[in-house]
């Protein structure tokens, strides 16, 4: 039985995980008794990052620098589209 919000059994894990999973959805560490010894402690994992975007246009610049192209790619795509 959960007296407090720290701890958890092995039985607690078993039987009312849904309290322990919204404990640590919360944010609060809980640690795992087996016969009144702590044996795991459980931490609630870090948000993940969001990933971060490619910074297409600084690429681009690399590449081709200040270099003006004959040719812009809209113009490239309707002359091999109209290859068929």
């Amino acid at each position: 039985m959960m007296y407090h919000m720290k701890t958890a059994t092995i039985r607690d894990l078993r039987y009312k995980f849904s309290k322990v999973e919204e404990l640590l959805r919360n944010g609060e560490q809980i640690e795992i008794t087996k016969h009144r010894r702590v044996i795991a402690r459980l931490v609630p994992a870090k948000a993940p990052a969001p990933p971060k975007r490619p910074d297409f246009l600084a690429r681009l610049r690399t590449i081709y620098g200040g270099k003006i192209l004959k040719v812009s790619g809209a113009e490239l795509l309707a002359k091999e589209r109209s290859r068929f």
